[in-house]
């Protein structure tokens, strides 16, 4: 063993390992706080005062490092061991072949260790050359259960697991969870899901409208994942707790909302979609705007017309940095907009007296009032107070009850939605609407139920509940192409331009001989045409990417698949959304692909995007869910039998 300065030593060609790795940053700042704790194997040069390292290359490159930054001198006497010139590649070999790596799990206990001795993490974490991050998962991993441990050595237990079991320190809850589960229940997702199910994650809409501090300051526990790499490791381990604060604070928000003269409100923290469609809205009366809110309209509705083409122009050229700027303008311009128009309707007080509010959360974890609501006994009670006042009008109709049928206070934004200009909400629409009429033609039973509905509610009850798209007058919604440049060729517009022909063939144009055929038409076909002239008269066009998609109610009761009459291709869908909403479509149903993808320009996305969406079954998430599922549909046939 001999002591050789810094600076005569250098790297040999006949050190068998070629690549030192990215880790030479560590070792030296291991080698700075403990020292050098494994000597360098050299043989002497050929100018005889010189050496070169044969084995020990990455310790030679990290004293190097340390030099270079001043933390040693240039001369540091370093301790080596030399061997002959003739067996330097059998040493370097020897040292780099005849070692066995230390198993993880004793490293784990190693550092478990060294806490349990005194040392502090910090420390310990400056000695290895690691963030304290590092030692705390290090010693996470070592208060696993020892029967777990021990299979970990044996290999029954994967790294993944043992991460994913240590998110408790629960040795009895650790072993439950895996061995009690079978194999294809043990994969990592599945045993953290297990230990945490009783608990609610940080990324919860509750636990986002609270917030954390909130949550933490009201003495609730957090349980954080340390292997995870940001909150989503987190969770709220007092369920009950966290309801109570989200009660407590939205009852703060329904405070003022019951000093707005409604008949009753309520804060609650959940409203599912079928407990809200038991309320009926309350009818709003519209104002006609003054001259100035009617030039202000036109002007916000010019520029957001003029920023939905410039939108689209920015989207087929892939200009992102321009699409997204116009996005921004875009959503500025619609939110003023329909805070001028909102300014238009309201309703009346004596419906305030009536009428009660929800305060709630969205799925995001935003607060969400929706005004206006009925219930049955309420909606009863005004619809007979109008008809009071009609009788003692002598029949004139009721006020204008036009406006937002929503009382809510923020839209109900499909998910998804936020990528859709307004001019693509209406091309899509456009589809939507031409599906919806050829599945009514196929529902003859559903299309005389949506007349019926459209002929009680105007004759009988009002007009308060308009839900289906139906014009009562036959208002032919038949000409979509100015909306939709492919329109014309839609599978559902054929289908039902062909099932018209049909028919117009069969029925004689003379007024006096159709209504003779129609009195003699058995009532099966004669419903079949009435399901055939009700279907044009749908119209499920909207005209905001923003706006809650009509027709929810008929298109459920159809049944309506809009695969089976629209598929996503890259001139009716990709092209016109931003880069990033095709990369998280594609994400959804070709998940291995969005990596490669994303590397690619937007035209050629959109292609890719094309391709392997086809066959894929993908929607937009504007059209929705509307179509039951298997199982659903094999709920309903159980029913019929």
């Amino acid at each position: 063993m001999l002591l050789v300065p810094l600076s005569r030593l250098h790297p040999s060609r006949r050190n068998v390992r070629k690549t030192t790795g990215p880790s030479i940053e560590a070792l030296a700042a291991s080698i700075e706080r403990v020292g050098l704790l494994q000597n360098l194997t050299v043989t002497l040069a050929a100018d005889g005062g010189h050496y070169e390292v044969v084995a020990g290359g990455r310790r030679f490159a990290a004293l190097k490092l340390l030099a270079k930054k001043r933390r040693i001198a240039k001369d540091w006497e370093v301790p080596c061991l030399l061997v002959a010139d003739a067996s330097a590649r059998t040493a370097s070999l020897t040292e780099n072949v005849q070692r066995e790596a230390m198993h993880p799990a004793d490293q784990f206990e190693a550092f478990a260790a060294l806490v349990a001795e005194g040392r502090p993490v910090e420390d310990i974490a400056a000695d290895f050359g690691v963030t304290p991050l590092v030692v705390q998962r290090r010693l996470k991993l070592a208060n696993v259960s020892p029967r777990l441990m021990a299979d970990y050595r044996a290999d029954a237990v994967s790294l993944d697991q043992l991460m994913a079991l240590a998110v408790t320190d629960d040795h009895a809850a650790q072993e439950a969870a895996f061995y009690e589960a079978p194999e294809w229940q043990r994969t990592p997702a599945a045993l953290r899901q297990r230990l945490t199910e009783r608990e609610i994650s940080a990324d919860h809409a509750l636990a986002r409208f609270v917030g954390l501090d909130a949550y933490a300051a009201a003495g609730g526990a957090l349980r954080r994942d340390l292997f995870a790499d940001d909150d989503t490791g987190t969770t709220l381990t007092d369920a009950a707790l966290l309801e109570q604060l989200v009660r407590d604070k939205l009852e703060a928000l329904a405070a003022p909302v019951r000093g707005e003269g409604w008949a009753w409100a309520e804060a609650v923290p959940h409203l599912s979609p079928a407990e809200r469609q038991s309320f009926q809205n309350a009818p709003r009366q519209r104002r006609e705007p003054s001259a100035k809110e009617a030039r202000r309209i036109a002007v916000l509705q010019g520029r957001l017309d003029r920023t939905d083409a410039a939108l689209e122009d920015a989207y087929e050229a892939d200009d992102e940095d321009k699409a997204e700027t116009l996005h921004q303008r875009r959503e500025a311009l619609a939110t003023e907009l329909e805070a001028v128009q909102s300014q238009l309707s309201g309703h009346a007080p004596e419906v305030r007296a009536m009428a009660g509010a929800i305060v709630t959360l969205d799925r995001e974890g935003h607060p969400l009032i929706h005004r206006g609501l009925l219930r049955e006994a309420e909606a009863k009670a005004l619809r007979a107070l109008d008809a009071a006042r009609q009788r003692a009008a002598n029949g004139q109709t009721p006020g204008d009850e036009g406006g937002d049928s929503d009382g809510s206070t923020k839209g109900d934004t499909p998910h998804g939605a936020e990528h859709l200009s307004d001019r693509l909400a209406q091309r899509l629409s456009a589809h939507r609407t031409a599906a919806l009429q050829i599945e009514l033609t196929r529902h003859p039973q559903v299309a005389l139920a949506a007349l019926v509905h459209t002929l009680v509610q105007q004759a009988l009850q009002g007009g308060y509940r308009n839900a289906l798209p139906l014009g009562l007058r036959l208002s032919l919604r038949d000409r979509l192409e100015d909306l939709a440049p492919d329109w014309p060729e839609s599978p559902a517009v054929l289908a039902l331009r062909e099932l018209r022909q049909a028919w117009s063939e069969q029925l004689p144009q003379d007024p006096g001989k159709l209504f003779a055929k129609l009195l003699a038409m058995p009532q099966d076909e004669l419903v079949q045409l009435l399901a055939l002239c009700t279907a044009p008269a749908v119209d499920a066009v909207t005209t905001r990417a923003t706006a809650s998609q009509p027709g929810t109610e008929l298109a459920q009761a159809l049944g309506l698949d809009m695969a089976a009459w629209w598929r996503p291709t890259a001139d009716s869908y990709f092209q016109h959304v931003p880069k990033a909403a095709i990369l998280d479509a594609v994400a959804q149903f070709a998940p291995n692909e969005a990596p490669r993808l994303s590397r690619l320009k937007k035209a050629e996305i959109a292609q890719e995007a094309e391709r392997l969406a086809d066959g894929s079954g993908w929607m937009p998430a504007v059209f929705g869910r509307e179509a039951p599922t298997e199982g659903e549909r094999t709920e309903t046939e159980a029913s019929d039998d």
